[in-house]
């Protein structure tokens, strides 16, 4: 290839890894830039409606496509964006953060330019970024700055965490050599030190070779760290009972013979707090142990026996090993494993299921109903993004079909973060499957924080989106933790069904669900199920009805405040 822009050689290097899709909003330090992404065939620019939703967005594009790229302006742009960066870096997931930022001229004449904090420090806002990224490049020069990109991209990659790019509007059309595109970037992690692996394989041999009853606990980083194949064959090799936490939910089949619920501490299910407690051997898979991870850090396993497998390290008992990463780990455990000669595959729990027969087709929707109902609806391949609160608990007692993606932000829990990212989610998935669809339930009071983002649905007509807007009335899961009746957990009511229109979608449909009948005939609706329009459906619902998870957790939460 001969020679290419800077700028082109950036949109290259994502487009080789199949990220077809630049978030973010344009300002004058990076229209340059953004030129280039429409040099580069099946590329787009989605045109965001705010830096945040953008982060938002680009988050939930990266759960799905494994990397995802965000340009903002310098200053203003970036910092709005952060909140969303910093959900991305707590939760593990692999972000691009790409800032237009003034030529290198007027930062070494320490203009006063707009966007600044006026003291001509044009590297401030690096700083800020510095403390939520893996890594980040501030580029100066442009014989290093394809090995800068480069390096940036490998290890957002590599460590799913964001990294950070400051790019002079000066150096976008600069020219370098297009044959550096004919090297590939190398993804591959680096091996694990091989003595240590082989001392942690003998720890876990050793420990199962006097187990009776171990099990196999999965946390969001497997699925954010690429190892649901090697989970599923450590099920199926060993037939050990296994479990997932809220944010592990969707990382193994639930339909698998062997999958026992959902732990979370105090608020599981009885049975499966009992099977998991008394297990006395844990094999634990990309843990995220938070608090709403956990039931308030509730876990009561009557066994030390446990095994840690994380991105970066390797832990069991009380010995901790650096550097072990738990793929290659799991990968080499899976050639030398053996199950226990005396063990005899336990029955699991039986997942409890609502008796739908007690409600009439008249009966006020309620979230115990919905949430057990929702699951006959669902279809393999589906993503499911659920939103923090009354959603992220009700979603854990809905089964998912094999092969679901479910996007949840437990730990990080910012309001509104899911209509971003089912945005991204919607975007990635278009470009994978058209017909794959992409299905959001947000509380009416996390929609007011974001809505301006479904105008970007619209605009990309990503037909293959459902909507779910649990109507309670306000803020319910803030309630439950304090201030039941107080006004600043209420909100405004919107005609929510006036948003598709409003937002001027092509193809909409937009439905008000408030009793057990009117959710039965649209499930029961062959047509509904068709990814060939936005929907938007308002679900009604008691002001404080909440799945019963969130209302211990919400206590929980409340004496923790107190204490």
């Amino acid at each position: 290839m001969s020679d290419i822009t800077l700028g082109r050689y950036l949109f290259e290097r994502l487009h080789q890894l199949q990220v077809d899709t630049i978030f973010g909003l344009p300002g004058d330090f990076n229209l340059s830039l953004l030129d280039k992404v429409y040099e580069i065939p099946k590329m787009r620019w989605a045109g965001n409606a705010n830096e945040l939703n953008a982060a938002y967005a680009a988050d939930g594009y990266s759960r799905i496509k494994g990397l995802a790229c965000l340009v903002t302006t310098f200053g203003v742009g970036e910092l709005s964006a952060l909140n969303g960066v910093g959900g991305a870096y707590a939760e593990h997931v692999g972000l691009l953060h790409v800032v237009g930022v003034p030529s290198i001229a007027s930062q070494a004449k320490q203009l006063l330019l707009h966007h600044t904090l006026g003291n001509g420090d044009f590297t401030v806002f690096h700083r800020m970024s510095n403390n939520i990224s893996q890594t980040t490049a501030f580029l100066s020069d442009i014989t290093t700055a394809p090995m800068e990109i480069d390096r940036c991209i490998r290890e957002a990659y590599i460590y799913q965490r964001p990294v950070y790019i400051g790019l002079p509007a000066n150096l976008v059309d600069l020219k370098i050599s297009g044959n550096l595109l004919n090297q590939p970037i190398d993804l591959s992690l680096r091996p694990n030190e091989p003595e240590a692996q082989e001392e942690v394989i003998e720890l876990i041999k050793k420990l199962l070779s006097t187990s009776h009853n171990p099990i196999i606990l999965v946390d969001a980083c497997a699925s954010r760290h690429n190892c649901k194949s090697e989970v599923e064959q450590l099920v199926n090799k060993t037939g050990f009972p296994v479990f997932t936490t809220p944010m592990g939910k969707s990382t193994i089949d639930e339909s698998h013979p062997r999958f026992g619920g959902v732990y979370v501490g105090t608020l599981s299910q009885p049975d499966v707090k009992e099977f998991v407690e008394n297990s006395d051997l844990i094999l634990s898979v990309g843990a995220l142990l938070s608090d709403f991870n956990t039931g308030s850090f509730s876990y009561s396993y009557k066994t030390k026996n446990i095994v840690e497998f994380h991105s970066d390290y390797t832990k069991i008992k009380q010995a901790t090993f650096p550097g072990v990463q738990m793929k290659e780990t799991l990968q080499e455990l899976l050639r030398v494993i053996s199950v226990p000669k005396n063990y005899i595959p336990p029955p699991i729990p039986v997942i409890a299921q609502l008796d739908t027969t007690k409600f009439s087709p008249s009966s006020p929707l309620t979230q115990e109903y919905l949430w057990s109902k929702v699951s006959t609806w669902f279809e393999e391949g589906d993503i499911i993004v659920t939103e923090t609160g009354t959603s992220a608990f009700g979603i854990i007692q809905s089964k998912f079909p094999n092969n679901t993606i479910g996007i949840s932000q437990v730990l990080w829990g910012s309001i509104g973060f899911t209509v971003g990212a089912t945005v991204g989610a919607a975007m990635a998935a278009q470009e994978i499957d058209p017909n794959k669809r992409v299905i959001l339930f947000v509380g009416d009071g996390s929609l007011q924080l974001t809505v301006q983002e479904i105008s970007t649905l619209c605009k990309w007509e990503c037909n293959n989106t459902w909507l779910y807007v649990l109507n309670n009335d306000g803020y319910t899961i803030e309630r439950l933790i304090h201030g039941m009746n107080a006004t600043y957990n209420d909100i405004q009511p919107w005609n929510n069904l006036a948003i598709l229109p409003l937002f001027n979608a092509k193809a909409y449909e937009a439905i008000r669900t408030s009793t057990v009948g009117e959710l039965d005939q649209l499930f029961n609706n062959s047509s509904f199920k068709i990814p060939n329009k936005i929907r938007m459906i308002e679900v009604m619902l008691p002001t404080m009805d909440a799945p019963p998870n969130l209302i211990a957790q919400a206590k929980f939460s409340s004496e923790a405040n107190e204490s």
